[in-house]
């Protein structure tokens, strides 16, 4: 059974730092599609950034960019997001998907703004809680 799993969420005050974490048991060997979303109640889920983990490139969307990284582990079917800078709006409950290669390959960017669908992925972990305090 394909799982995912995220870990790495928690509380931390408006500046402060948090790195997230995410295991796909679906690996094939030659890379995968993975990526973080976020999603506050009563809104849509919404993409901040995506890695192949083939070549190890990487998609950002605006709306954390600059305050994101995504990177990839030894192995190919984890990821990772480091968030710096945070503020009370990045509260949510962050997720990580993976899926085919092929779904990075199909994400467009305009203007460095890529657009990251949750639609496009197959696999989902259960989620894990930001919180920052002002």
């Amino acid at each position: 059974q394909v799982q995912v799993q995220e870990s790495g969420g928690g509380s931390v005050q408006a500046g402060g730092t948090l790195r997230l974490s995410c295991e796909y048991s679906g690996y094939t060997g030659s890379g995968n599609c993975m990526g973080w979303f976020r999603q506050v109640p009563g809104k849509e889920r919404e993409g901040v950034a995506a890695i192949y983990t083939g070549a190890g490139t990487k998609y950002y969307s605006d709306s954390m960019k600059g305050r994101i990284t995504i990177s990839q582990g030894m192995a190919k079917n984890t990821a990772y997001l480091q968030m710096t800078s945070l503020k009370p709006d990045d509260t949510a409950m962050y997720y990580c998907a993976a899926g085919l290669p092929g779904l990075c390959v199909r994400t467009t960017c305009n203007s460095g703004d890529c657009y990251i669908d949750p639609g496009d992925f197959n696999y989902w972990g259960q989620g894990t809680q930001v919180t920052v305090s002002s």
